[in-house]
């Protein structure tokens, strides 16, 4: 019987998190054994949740005594999942739900191919959570693509998440290979930990995905995105929404970072010259991202999150 375990991190999040497991503790585990680790990424609340098994799931909660963000956090139930010797290990947010045979479509796809090393559901939004909440009809709720497959804008170093705001009607169906994975939800086989390690900790939070893709396709493992598996998104549930002064910070230090690691010369140069424009005048936290990119700040950096 093979062994999946799941990471979910909660930081302050206890209702979503809590609706997260729940919607775990549904999947069928007659084929499989099922590890649902919570990590309290450093909470002021204390998650309401406590180690728990039944049939062949085991729910296991880790107390972080201080927020070590996306990587750092998952990186230890990364790793507490490796010790239980799982074969593969799914990234999971806490304001997601899932389907409850998602995981076992994701699985039929990995069987057939062994260089396939990280599997990526349909993404929705969960209803009520788009980006323009009023353009959909309500029967269209709950089938609107937070993402269907990601690339990179390389001229730009911006990732995109293809079919982003468009209704579901069959457009993105054909299981492929896709360039960039996504942190909201990924099954990952524990070989290519094995062979990359896990999420640099310099990324503290956003971009840590797209370097382990990168990571990944360079050591050979396909990234493939699985139409028929499907989970719901509430989006920027734990980030304070988009463009809050947390993303400012972060996505514009580690975009420059992981720029730097990985774009084309041309792209390098475009992000550098603007970074100095961002130096001018760019908001308080971009300005700050800037700083200390360049003085090498990077994990938490001088966000007080």
């Amino acid at each position: 019987m093979r062994s999946v375990s799941v990471s979910v991190l909660n930081f302050n999040g206890e209702k979503n998190t809590l609706e997260c497991v729940e919607s775990l503790k549904k999947i069928d585990t007659s084929k499989l054994k099922l590890n649902i680790i919570v990590i309290d990424n450093g909470s002021v609340k204390k998650l309401d949740l406590k180690n728990d098994q039944w049939g062949n799931t085991n729910l296991k909660v880790i107390k972080n005594e201080k927020n070590l963000g996306f990587s750092g956090g998952h990186n230890v139930g990364i790793e507490h999942a490796l010790k239980k010797a799982s074969d593969f290990i799914v990234i999971l947010n806490n304001d997601t739900y899932v389907e409850k045979n998602f995981l076992e479509k994701l699985l039929r796809v990995a069987d057939k191919d062994e260089k396939i090393g990280i599997l990526v559901p349909k993404i929705y939004f969960a209803p009520g959570y788009e980006f323009h909440k009023g353009k959909y009809k309500k029967e269209e709720q709950g089938r609107v693509f937070w993402y269907a497959g990601g690339e990179m804008d390389w001229n730009n170093v911006i990732g995109h998440h293809r079919g982003v705001d468009e209704v579901d009607r069959g457009q993105y169906e054909t299981t492929q290979e896709t360039e960039l994975t996504t942190g909201c939800c990924m099954l990952i086989k524990k070989e290519v930990f094995e062979k990359i390690g896990l999420f640099d900790d310099k990324y503290y939070l956003y971009y840590e995905d797209a370097d382990l893709s990168m990571r990944a396709k360079k050591k050979g493992f396909k990234i493939v995105y699985v139409p028929s598996s499907i989970i719901w998104h509430k989006n920027a549930g734990s980030a304070g929404g988009s463009g809050s002064k947390l993303q400012d910070y972060y996505i514009t230090r580690n975009r420059l970072f992981f720029g730097i690691n990985y774009a084309p010369i041309r792209a390098k140069i475009a992000l550098l010259k603007e970074s100095l424009k961002i130096l001018l005048t760019g908001r308080y936290w971009q300005r700050r991202a800037i700083i200390d990119f360049y003085t090498g700040k990077l994990g938490r950096g001088s966000f007080n999150v």
